[in-house]
């Protein structure tokens, strides 16, 4: 498996052959859309920073084989606009192209109260990369590579940290941090407890990929 991090919640990862794209939402419009032979996409929820409308239809443009995956409140947003999409969630094993994906239903975590609470889709990619998309989702399984949210109006550091530590993955990587200027207690907070019990945590340099 390899993982580019192109930004914010937006991956490509690269496994059996194939490319799965995350979350091609509004901090990283411009490099997504130019992404080439990309085969699947995976969208948790409907928020302009996992899914940004146009830039998806210049990706399809591009890639018009792609296979977007998603749950049903998402798709209510992408059937306004005609794009063609397939259904995900309720703890649903799947494979699509030779890529297992399996699904974990959950709500967005809270900003405040009710706000922005919507259905919200976390994905394990292939057996071993889970992927909570805005949630701190445990899927109750033992997770290999977690992409861990690190920052936002939803999440505190304390609290990314302690959930990292409950997932209790071999390896960790920041995401959700497309909002941060520069690196600092939201991903060295997080390292600093998680290397104490033998995880890995990984920083990405942006579009670069790294082979797991």
């Amino acid at each position: 498996m390899k993982i580019k991090k192109i930004g914010h919640c937006c991956l490509v990862v690269d496994i059996n052959g194939k490319r799965v794209m995350t979350d091609p939402g509004f901090f990283t419009i411009e490099a997504q859309k130019r992404e080439k032979k990309i085969d699947l996409v995976l969208i948790t929820h409907e928020h302009s920073d996992h899914l940004h409308i146009e830039s998806l239809k210049e990706l399809l443009k591009n890639n018009p084989d792609i296979k977007v995956i998603t749950n049903d409140s998402v798709g209510k947003f992408l059937i306004e606009v005609g794009i063609k999409y397939e259904v995900l969630e309720n703890k649903v094993v799947t494979n699509i192209l030779d890529v297992e994906l399996e699904a974990h239903d959950c709500k967005h975590e809270e900003v405040f109260e009710n706000f922005g609470q919507v259905q919200n889709t976390a994905y394990f990619i292939g057996k071993r990369l889970f992927y909570p998309g805005d949630s701190f989702y445990n899927p109750d399984k033992p997770v290999e590579i977690l992409a861990l949210p690190v920052a936002g109006p939803w999440v505190r550091i304390k609290d990314a940290t302690k959930y990292a530590l409950e997932i209790n993955p071999k390896i960790c990587f920041p995401v959700h941090d497309g909002m941060l200027n520069t690196f600092g207690g939201s991903h060295k907070v997080p390292e600093m407890f998680l290397t104490k019990v033998g995880v890995i945590f990984k920083t990405f340099e942006e579009n670069k990929e790294e082979e797991f």
